[in-house]
């Protein structure tokens, strides 16, 4: 599953946490490894994710499709996880919700908050990427 040693991980809000531990728990029983390919960054990872994006797309509004800045960012805050691999990523997608774990972006299927009034309403609806998200918003 995951190893709650590594910073990445053992940083993260304890409900996202909680709820992640459940979901891999279940998960596994289904024969699906879930796995945290990124969790909680430091700032200064998070600001090198973004410039590297300005590069790579060519625009800071390009960008911010695909990375948040360090100040906006979900998983500087230890509130985000990205998770793989695909097959564990579409699991959690069908399954997340009984966990309050939800896909937040349509374009970032590996990218999940909790979100804890999902386990009674279902997930909200995602935003196709993070420009369209109100707190991605200077």
């Amino acid at each position: 599953m995951f190893d709650e040693e590594i910073p990445a991980v053992g940083k993260l809000d304890p409900g996202l946490l909680d709820a992640l531990r459940r979901a891999a728990k279940d998960a596994k029983a289904d024969g699906v490894g879930l796995r945290v390919n990124s969790g909680w960054r430091s700032p200064e990872y998070q600001q090198r994710l973004w410039q590297d994006a300005v590069v790579r797309y060519g625009s800071q509004e390009e960008a911010a499709r695909w990375v948040a800045t360090p100040e906006r960012s979900a998983h500087v805050k230890g509130e985000a996880v990205d998770i793989g691999p695909p097959k564990a990523a579409a699991w959690l997608s069908e399954h997340g919700a009984a966990y309050g774990l939800c896909q937040i972006y349509g374009n970032e299927p590996w990218h999940y908050e909790l979100r804890p009034n999902a386990v009674e309403d279902g997930c909200p609806p995602m935003y196709a990427d993070p420009t369209e998200d109100p707190r991605m918003q200077p």
